[in-house]
C-alpha cells in the first residue's frame, strides 16, 4: 500500500520556521544528465531554483528538532526514520564530539530532511538539480570532462570510505557559491529512487532495479562519472526511512523564470 506523503510531510513540518540559511540562486537552463534515458544522455530543461550554499550541519538539525521535538530520537514515528537515525548523537538534544557542529548532519531519514526543508520553506533538490551543480568546479559550469577533477573525487570519497564526513568549507567552492557536493558525503534527494526508469522504483523505497555500482554504470550515458555512478548506487540501495553515516542532504528553493 502506497502512503500519500505529501499532506503528512507538511502537517509534521508544521511550527515556527528556523533562521534563515544562505541560498545560491542558480539560473535555469538546458542540461545533459550523466544518467541514460532510453539509452541515450537525459537532456533536461531546468527551471531556476536556489540551493543551499552548505549542507544542514548538526547545529542546525539540533535546532530543528528542539522546534521541531516530534523529529527528535526516540519521539520521531518509527514510519519515519528507523534505528539508525541520529546514531552518532549522544542523545535527542546532545550531538556530542561524534557529531561537530560544523560537520553536516547524517543519519537522517528522507522523511525527515524533507520536514527540515520544509521548515525552511524549501524542499530537496531534485537529482539533475542536484547533478547540474555538481557538475561546476570553482571556475567553470560544467567541469565534468576534466579527468583529473574526476579522479580527484573519486580519490576523495574512497578515502574517506567507512568514516564519517569531516567539517564543511574546506574545500573551494564551485562557480556557485556552493560548497562541498562531490567530495564530502552523499546527499539525499527528493527523487532519489526514480532516477532509474524502472516501475517499481515510483515510489521511493519501494525497490530499485540497480543496488552496486557495477549495475548501475547500464544506466549512464557517461560511463567517466564513476564517482557519481557510486552516489547513485548508494542512494538507490536506501529506504525512505533508512539513515546512513555518510547521507546528509541540503534543501533548494523555487525562483521565479522560465
Amino acid at each position: 500500500m502506497r502512503m500519500r506523503i505529501g499532506p503528512l510531510l507538511a502537517l509534521l513540518a508544521m511550527a515556527p520556521t528556523l533562521a534563515a540559511a544562505d541560498y545560491a540562486a542558480i539560473p535555469g537552463g538546458a542540461f545533459v544528465s550523466a544518467l541514460a534515458v532510453d539509452g541515450a544522455a537525459a537532456r533536461i530543461a531546468l527551471r531556476p531554483f536556489a540551493m543551499r550554499v552548505e549542507p544542514v550541519t548538526n547545529a542546525d538539525y539540533l535546532d530543528f528538532v528542539r522546534t521541531h521535538p516530534r523529529w527528535q530520537r526516540g519521539r520521531v514515528s518509527p514510519l519515519f526514520a528507523g534505528p539508525q537515525y541520529l546514531a552518532a548523537w549522544q542523545g535527542p538534544l546532545t550531538p556530542g564530539p561524534g557529531a561537530r557542529p560544523d560537520q553536516p548532519v547524517t543519519g537522517v531519514s528522507w522523511f525527515a530532511a524533507r520536514a527540515y526543508c520544509a521548515s525552511e520553506q524549501a524542499r530537496l533538490p531534485d537529482w539533475y538539480e542536484w547533478e547540474s551543480v555538481a557538475a561546476a568546479d570553482a571556475t567553470r559550469r560544467d567541469a565534468r570532462r576534466d579527468a583529473a577533477r574526476n579522479q580527484g573525487i573519486l580519490d576523495a570519497i574512497q578515502a574517506s570510505t567507512g568514516e564519517r564526513p569531516g567539517a564543511i568549507g574546506r574545500h573551494r567552492a564551485n562557480v556557485w557559491g556552493v560548497h562541498d557536493l562531490n567530495r564530502l558525503l552523499w546527499e539525499w534527494t527528493g527523487d532519489y529512487a526514480a532516477m532509474f526508469p524502472d516501475a517499481d522504483a515510483r515510489v521511493p523505497g519501494s525497490g530499485a532495479s540497480l543496488a552496486l555500482c557495477g549495475g548501475s554504470a547500464l544506466a549512464f550515458a557517461d560511463k567517466n562519472q564513476f564517482a557519481l555512478m557510486m552516489r547513485v548506487a548508494a542512494l538507490v540501495a536506501l529506504k525512505p526511512a533508512d539513515a546512513a553515516p555518510r547521507v546528509g542532504f541540503r534543501c533548494v528553493r523555487d525562483l521565479p523564470g522560465e
